[in-house]
């Protein structure tokens, strides 16, 4: 039996390992944060961002942000249909309506034309998602926030390493937010970022962040609002820090590995994968192979095909409008079609060139045989 090629998992060097023991042997005291300063400063100097605070998580970030922007009852969001739950759960925490619209068909993130024909009077804000490391149309959406007043926010969650015109993702909105679960291409176990260029943006959230106290308090133990516990660990923060001295070798691996898929699958035809366009960079972190309609593949085949294989392939997000807990069900067609011809693909540091080769060929193999079928049956029927 061949061994089984797992879809992810993170790239922990010695580095890693020596931080973090450094960060629980002497990261107490005068020196808790020392970690979490270092890698919050890193952070936003590698993004070109203002401002950065370490969280527990990138939802923990966007549930944050919404709330200093005033998001709550009554208030609209709109967001792209294609996307984790992650993204919603803080819109309809803060009693807000999540507004789902569809997504371009080559990047699979947000359509600007959609999210204009979807603004009220009600719209609070515009969540661009950087899918998969895809970037958003981030000049056409932020003339629509500069335009009508309604803040856009980067959910930059799996876009580390992408860049858009000279502009790394999450450093152009209102705010931006990162993931650094253990499936990310720079990890601190769990963990996110929040980031900003706006000054007072970060105050608020700063407070939020730590129960409601703000910096200049003086009274020990006072909270001037109600808050939120969101903070990360300095020992998450240690590993962040070593991953992010990796992060253009970690960024670079991505996208090679992007690439080699791209070279194996270029004679398959009706495949589409993760785009780069002219002035960009894709950071890669989920290289995913989308079938044209007209091909006859469905995800179901392909995930049955990758696991009689011993491989891990993971399935491309279900539209948000189509989770039991919303009501709306609205038509964005490439919300709806993609997922059901798609799949993402293994990528991690460590995979090897033969590993690369057999998902590859696996999935090759079955495009061939599908094509095959389909001709055949074309043939007879004739």
């Amino acid at each position: 039996m061949t061994n089984r090629i797992f879809y992810t998992k993170p790239s922990i060097t010695q580095l890693e390992t020596d931080y973090a023991a450094d960060a629980a042997a002497t990261g107490w005291g005068a020196r808790c944060y020392d970690y979490l300063n270092r890698f919050e400063r890193d952070f936003k100097t590698y993004l070109g961002s203002g401002f950065a605070i370490a969280t527990s998580s990138c939802t923990g970030a966007m549930h944050m942000g919404l709330a200093a922007l005033g998001v709550g009852e009554g208030d609209e969001v709109i967001l792209a249909d294609t996307n984790w739950v992650a993204t919603v759960s803080p819109i309809v925490h803060l009693g807000a309506r999540p507004v789902f619209v569809d997504v371009l068909a080559d990047t699979w993130c947000i359509d600007p034309e959609e999210v204009e024909r979807h603004i009220t009077p009600k719209t609070k804000a515009i969540i661009a998602t950087h899918l998969y490391g895809n970037l958003c149309d981030m000049d056409a959406l932020l003339e629509i926030g500069n335009r009508t007043g309604i803040p856009v926010i980067e959910d930059a969650a799996e876009a580390v390493g992408s860049v858009w015109h000279g502009r790394r993702a999450g450093s152009m909105g209102a705010f931006g937010t990162f993931s650094f679960h253990g499936t990310k291409t720079l990890t601190t176990g769990e963990g996110g970022m929040f980031v900003t260029n706006d000054a007072a943006l970060y105050e608020k959230v700063l407070t939020l962040s730590n129960h409601g106290r703000a910096r200049g308090q003086t009274k020990q133990f006072w909270p001037d609002a109600i808050g939120f516990k969101y903070k990360m660990s300095n020992i998450q923060a240690a590993i962040g820090c070593a991953q992010l001295e990796r992060i253009e070798e970690l960024v670079n691996r991505k996208r090679e590995i992007l690439a080699s898929y791209m070279i194996r699958l270029s004679a398959l035809p009706g495949i589409t994968m993760n785009p780069e366009y002219t002035d960009t960079v894709n950071g890669a972190w989920m290289p995913t192979a989308v079938f044209h309609p007209s091909t006859g593949i469905t995800r179901e085949m392909m995930q049955q095909t990758f696991e009689t294989a011993n491989i891990d392939a993971r399935v491309f997000f279900y539209p948000l409008s189509s989770l039991s807990m919303f009501e709306d069900r609205p038509q964005n067609v490439n919300a709806w079609s993609i997922p059901g011809r798609a799949i993402n693909l293994p990528s991690y540091h460590d995979m090897s060139e033969a590993d690369i080769d057999r998902v590859a060929a696996t999935l090759l193999d079955m495009a061939a045989g599908r094509i095959y079928h389909n001709s055949t049956a074309l043939r007879q029927s004739v």
